[in-house]
């Protein structure tokens, strides 16, 4: 998966929007104002997604490009690193994952707004 994909993807989700509070280069993507995914746009090795503590122990066993998260919560974060070998369409489903995972931590009021946007 190259930039111009994984921003597509991220992009096509219900009010997500993109920022870049830690400089420059590295953007974050939030829905309802928390992130669920960021990378560094300029050289885009890897992609930071929110995960299930369980789950993110078990990619981390079954893939070597996944790590625990870099400069985040290790527990509730993995790092994907982008050598090719997660397919497109498995880094799509954690994107997927990582999205729903933050939606479902949202308040009532906050999932209401987001499913009216």
């Amino acid at each position: 998966m190259d930039l111009e994909h994984f921003m597509r993807w991220c992009n096509a989700k219900k009010g997500v929007t993109e920022e870049f509070p830690f400089g420059e280069n590295i953007l974050v993507y939030k829905v309802m104002g928390k992130m669920f995914a960021l990378t560094d746009v300029d050289q885009f090795e890897s992609v930071n997604l929110k995960v299930d503590p369980e789950q993110g122990v078990l990619l981390q066993e079954e893939y070597a490009a996944v790590q625990p998260g870099y400069h985040m919560n290790k527990k509730h974060w993995i790092t994907v690193v982008m050598d090719g070998s997660v397919p497109n369409r498995l880094l799509q489903q954690w994107v997927d994952n990582s999205y729903n995972l933050v939606v479902s931590g949202l308040t009532k009021k906050q999932q209401i707004a987001l499913n009216k946007a």
